[in-house]
């Protein structure tokens, strides 16, 4: 079985049905025989590369969303509570905006060296529990050789416009599956699942994939 993940390091709803899927399978029969790809999907590509001064999330999607700061810091106080569920730490007071595009193109080496999943995991805490500024060269460098790619790699990768054009890739290839918003979960091509849906709902559908092949 195959399950593709459209996903972005900036979403916290990502993290967490990462977290669900990975509870499901542990309960799944077939769990040996799953392949895990992850493909990449920029939930604001307009955010700037550089900021000449880190800007936070509560203000960053109080102004995106035009709500107050206090709800803003409402709604990321559920997101806390829900990442909490599953064993999740996440830090929004310290959390750095970032636009995410060079990370995207580290998980994209680290898909050729079958790493994705490793990344993923690596700079989801890095940013999520650990306030971490994922644009920033020398961290994405520090966090991909804690995955297992070499410091020269990493910096090609950041420069590359091939790794460049596969992130565009799989986020048309996205928008052609009906991709309006990540996570997106996709079970060899026969079902999907959107967003971070309770466990489950990832078991049913694990379940339901394998009798359907």
């Amino acid at each position: 079985m195959k399950i593709e993940i459209w996903s972005d390091i900036m979403c916290p709803f990502c993290y967490i049905g990462k977290r669900h899927l990975e509870q499901a399978l542990e309960t799944f029969s077939g769990r040996d025989a799953v392949e895990i790809t992850w493909k990449s999907y920029q939930l604001d590509p307009t955010i700037p590369m550089s900021f000449e001064e880190p800007v936070g999330v509560y203000e960053y999607l109080a102004d995106r969303k035009g709500w107050s700061l206090e709800q803003s810091e409402e709604m990321h106080e559920r997101v806390v509570e829900m990442a909490a569920s599953v064993g999740l730490e996440y830090n929004f007071d310290k959390a750095v905006v970032a636009n995410s595009l060079y990370a995207h193109r580290v998980i994209q080496l680290a898909k050729e060296k079958g790493l994705d999943d490793a990344i993923e995991e690596i700079f989801f805490r890095a940013y999520f529990t650990e306030g971490k500024d994922l644009a920033s060269i020398d961290t994405l460098v520090s966090l991909g050789e804690e995955a297992g790619l070499e410091a020269s790699e990493i910096r090609a990768a950041i420069d590359s416009e091939e790794l460049a054009y596969r992130v565009s890739q799989d986020i048309q290839e996205g928008v052609n599956l009906g991709v309006r918003g990540v996570p997106f979960f996709v079970f060899d091509r026969k079902y999907g699942i959107s967003g971070a849906e309770p466990i489950q709902v990832f078991i049913d559908t694990l379940n339901q994939t394998q009798n359907a092949s």
